[in-house]
């Protein structure tokens, strides 16, 4: 009997895969001849992946939580800056920080997304716009992790239409007051500032830098979320927030300055497709060959190979668009409608592939520990934030047709 029982459960004990290993698919050379510098964080990046966030990733996204302690490392291993230059700290390039984007959604799109908000949001807003003390005061603050920011632009009935936001800052003397709500403000629940896109008085958007400590200012974290779990969202509050003279950003005086950032990391947001399409494959990929059905690899079957070939395919594709909008945006010839097509077609490609990904997996495909739910869960939230699909698609046919079909 104990001979059998041995037998039985030899027979039907489920290995464990290993799917997590890099692949750098490349098969039109888009990533040959990438400086030694660009290199250098592409593999931080990478390490720091496959080191520290891949042994933790899945109890933190499954709870809930915010790896506040990840969020400082990638300020030790000057990954937080999104190529924005900061005194004291070394030139990073466009492709650079756009590579670091990459491989960190490849490992977790919380984590690429707190470098989102905090580099690619917060921090760019006080270069672009800052006063030379507010530049000095935040930028190598933010740029080490020692102090998180916030960009509070969304309003619980302003989202698509942030253009129409609500939240005022009036003068008052030698202060503002700040009244209204915002809604989904990555870190704005756990920082210590936010930057705050406000109507005047004069009733044009302008930018405040707003203690997350100052008294009105009410952050409630938001639950219940099924995508970037591993990153707090929060609902906040401002009653009354008074703010110094001194906390208006001086470059922020139109919706047109919050378009000049929200432009400028819509191309991230692209290549964070790029990264959570990259892991998709590659964990596609590891589980056909490691998957045994019919007494044979899922590999070895015409269909999976099949799906695959048209995985790398839609890869290819974005790899070779993406390069070259980045290869653009570096010498100033990136239009709007040139970054929403990037955003647009990365956000489709890499959901796509991560419904080919879960499926192929079958019921595997929807445990955290096989990787690919995760990303099927978390690209769901990069398609949207940044622009949904539609807004970046009437800004696209805008461009094509000379006709604005914003309504």
């Amino acid at each position: 009997m104990g001979e059998r029982n041995q037998h039985v459960s030899l027979g039907t004990e489920e290995p464990e895969y290993d799917l997590w290993e890099p692949l750098d698919p490349d098969v039109a050379g888009v990533f040959r001849g990438l400086s030694a510098s660009d290199l250098e964080y592409r593999d931080r990046a990478r390490a720091f992946v496959q080191d520290e966030v891949r042994p933790v990733i899945d109890g933190f996204w499954d709870r809930a939580e915010y790896p506040l302690h990840l969020a400082k490392r990638l300020g030790d291993l000057d990954l937080l800056r999104d190529g924005i230059d900061v005194p004291g700290f070394p030139e990073q390039s466009l492709l650079a920080a756009s590579l670091t984007t990459m491989e960190l959604a490849r490992g977790d799109g919380s984590i690429s997304t707190i470098v989102g908000v905090q580099g690619a949001l917060a921090l760019r807003s006080i270069a672009f716009c800052g006063s030379d003390e507010q530049k000095q005061r935040w930028l190598p603050s933010l740029a080490r992790g020692e102090e998180l920011g916030a960009f509070a632009l969304t309003e619980p009935t302003h989202g698509s239409d942030s253009v129409s936001l609500e939240t005022s800052a009036r003068a008052d003397g030698d202060e503002f007051v700040i009244y209204g709500h915002k809604k989904w403000i990555g870190s704005g629940s756990v920082g210590q500032i936010a930057v705050v896109w406000a109507r005047g008085d004069d009733g044009r958007v302008q930018g405040f830098l707003v203690p997350q400590d100052a008294p009105g200012y009410h952050a409630t974290t938001i639950e219940g979320k099924i995508s970037l779990r591993a990153i707090w969202q929060a609902h906040i509050e401002f009653d009354g927030v008074r703010v110094g003279l001194d906390a208006k950003l001086p470059g922020a005086n139109s919706f047109a300055d919050t378009a000049r950032v929200l432009q400028a990391t819509r191309l991230g947001v692209a290549w964070a497709a790029l990264g959570h399409a990259t892991a998709v494959y590659e964990t596609a990929v590891h589980y056909a060959k490691q998957r045994v059905q019919f007494g044979r690899p899922l590999a070895a079957s015409q269909v999976v190979q099949g799906r695959l070939a048209e995985m790398l395919s839609q890869l290819t594709s974005l790899q070779t668009l993406l390069m070259q909008l980045t290869r653009a945006e570096e010498t100033g010839d990136l239009t709007g409608p040139g970054a929403s097509l990037g955003k647009y077609t990365a956000t489709r490609t890499a959901r796509a592939m991560a419904a080919q990904a879960r499926d192929m997996l079958g019921g595997n495909g929807i445990l955290l520990k096989h990787r690919v739910a995760r990303h099927f869960a978390d690209i769901e939230a990069i398609h949207t934030y940044e622009g949904t699909e539609t807004v970046q698609a009437l800004i696209i046919g805008r461009e094509i047709t000379g006709i604005s079909a914003f309504v």
